[in-house]
């Protein structure tokens, strides 16, 4: 009840558009279940009042058959508009829907990403909103339309016949208890199938991911053998998922037989008994009655079952929407005017996961504008240490500060707006050149986005694109080189006029050395005037730093200038000896 009640909450905004439908369900009712009566009234007053003259009957059987099509096509044009209402009602809320999804998505903390399949959560805004449209669109209206029409023929039978109709309600306690078996086992393997159909999804988009090195290794054949591993449990559960749905219309159908047997018996014995409870008129009605009240009840059964389907989809829709983020803002967040940049550790430790530390007892301080570089081996801790500044993580012990604010007393939208990032993976969208630089900022020119790209050195390459700053770049830039991407994304940093940098420089290692120069040139403007903290990876970018950190495990083991460091023939000379190897070997 508590998902339900979550999801009319995204219905109540159009409650005056469901009013509007409900009277057009009302009318459609009132008038859809007035025909029996008509029939009624032709069969009594019409066909079997053998006694009265043939003309009077013949004129009233043709005002009544003319006040059956007028009631029926009014009907059947009110059912049209009440449909299409539904529609766009239904459509509106699964809008509302998605977008709340994706925007709770955008909100979810780092962590949450690294723990959770991008084929999962591909499947929470697509398949699963799928099948709640569906649900919302014919479910949720449709049910009530369905539910008054059983409701008004249940009122008709018992103003014509309240013995036929009491005979009738006998069998609906055995069709419920029937129902509500099937309903419970069909969300049981509807759940089977969301949960089955994540998993294929989300092996589905690592292995396109991955498909180079799938066909580097040749591995293939497994692949195709696991995939089809996972497609057969998903298939087992689909047919889990039929066989129970396909028992819905058997149980309706045998309960509308078994109810029109007992009529016919216990009406037809009335009949043959002269009983004043009933006329062949009374009789003939209820007949369609019964045919019209199943029709809704097997609808409703339908929409029962889509109702449990669409229950798995609603659970993990809701799940994710009701999570929340493990980083929260602060109830009165610090948004200072300016940053000045200075930052400061004081005795930091944190971890991914449990007590395994990645960061052990850190502390340090980068005075504002300085450059800081922090070197040390794979592992060390050092690309951690720039994500927990931007809070993409929160520590567990010790404090972080931004011109003596802790960051967790800042707003996270405010403070990362604040912060610029250049990393080795530059990650480009499908879209324009133009595009991927400003990444649509209201406030940012055409022509500041140009200058952003001339100071960083990448307006010469594009200005030899065939459309210049609007030729559309393929999903991760495709087409361009690393150097390039390089350019582009520090020319997306430099637009957005970050307070404090952060760099990692090894991106420059696989590039040639005219690019090289290029970037190490975008680098320096980038970090003039900024203080900047740079995961250093070459000489040339450590020798200029005002100030070096050395990690080991997570641990801070010295600090200096470059020079202090190296006088002290310790771990940081054994690392520069290393990258000096390396810059050689690669050159």
């Amino acid at each position: 009840m508590t998902l339900t009640r979550q999801l009319l909450t995204y219905i109540k905004p159009y409650r005056l558009w469901l009013t509007a439908a409900f009277l057009l369900i009302l009318s459609t009712s009132l008038a859809i279940n007035y025909l029996p009566l008509i029939i009624q009234r032709i069969t009594d007053d019409c066909l079997m009042q053998t006694q009265q003259p043939i003309p009077p009957r013949l004129e009233l059987l043709g005002q009544l058959s003319i006040l059956y099509v007028l009631i029926a096509g009014i009907g059947h044009l009110v059912r049209y508009l009440q449909g299409l209402l539904t529609a766009y009602i239904g459509q509106r809320i699964i809008y509302d829907l998605r977008l709340a999804v994706f925007r709770k998505v955008l909100t979810m903390h780092q962590a949450y990403f690294d723990r959770t399949p991008v084929g999962t959560l591909m499947t929470r805004v697509t398949s699963d909103i799928e099948r709640l449209q569906n649900f919302v669109t014919d479910g949720v209206v449709g049910t009530l339309a369905d539910l008054f029409m059983l409701l008004g023929i249940m009122g008709y039978m018992l103003y014509i016949s309240p013995p036929l109709a009491g005979t009738l309600f006998l069998t609906l306690p055995l069709l419920y208890s029937l129902l509500v078996y099937i309903n419970r086992n069909l969300r049981n393997a509807n759940r089977d199938i969301r949960d089955r159909q994540a998993a294929q999804n989300a092996y589905l988009q690592e292995s396109l991911t991955g498909m180079s090195t799938i066909q580097l290794f040749n591995r293939q054949a497994t692949a195709i053998e696991d995939f089809d591993q996972k497609h057969t449990q998903l298939r087992a559960a689909y047919f889990q998922e039929v066989r129970w749905f396909s028992l819905s219309f058997p149980a309706v159908e045998g309960a509308q037989a078994l109810a029109s047997l007992l009529i016919l018996g216990v009406g037809g014995i009335l009949l043959l008994n002269g009983s004043s409870f009933i006329t062949l008129g009374i009789f003939v009605a209820f007949l369609a009655y019964i045919r019209d009240f199943f029709r809704p009840l097997s609808s409703l059964s339908e929409k029962a079952s889509s109702f449990q389907v669409a229950l798995a989809s609603i659970e993990r829709v809701f799940s994710l929407l009701n999570r929340q983020p493990d980083i929260q803002n602060p109830s009165t967040p610090i948004i200072p005017p300016k940053l000045n940049g200075t930052i400061e550790f004081k005795n930091v430790w944190f971890a991914y996961e449990d007590e395994n530390w990645v960061i052990k007892d850190l502390s340090f301080r980068v005075e504002p504008g300085q450059a800081l570089a922090i070197v040390g081996a794979t592992g060390a801790g050092k690309s951690t240490i720039i994500n927990l500044i931007g809070r993409f993580y929160d520590i567990q012990r010790g404090t972080i500060t931004i011109d003596d604010i802790n960051i967790q007393d800042f707003d996270q939208t405010d403070l990362r707006r604040r912060l610029g990032y250049v990393f080795q993976d530059p990650f480009l969208f499908a879209g324009t050149v133009q595009d991927n630089i400003g990444l649509h900022h209201p406030h940012l020119t055409q022509t500041q986005i140009q200058q952003a790209a001339q100071t960083v050195n990448a307006d010469p390459f594009i200005q030899q694109l065939p459309h210049a700053y609007e030729s559309q770049l393929n999903e991760r830039g495709e087409g361009l080189s690393l150097g390039q991407k390089q350019l582009l994304v520090m020319a997306r940093t430099f637009a957005q006029n970050p307070e404090l940098l952060f760099v990692l420089d090894e991106a420059t290692a696989s590039i040639d050395t005219a690019t090289e120069l290029l970037i190490q040139d975008a680098l320096a403007k980038l970090m003039n005037n900024r203080t900047s903290i740079v995961i250093a990876h070459r000489l040339s970018t450590i020798r200029h730093a005002d100030h070096i950190l050395v990690m080991r495990h997570g641990e801070l083991i010295d600090a200096g200038t470059h020079d202090q460091l190296i006088s002290r023939d310790g771990y940081y000379r054994q690392l520069c000896q290393l990258m000096q190897h390396s810059h050689q070997t690669t050159d």
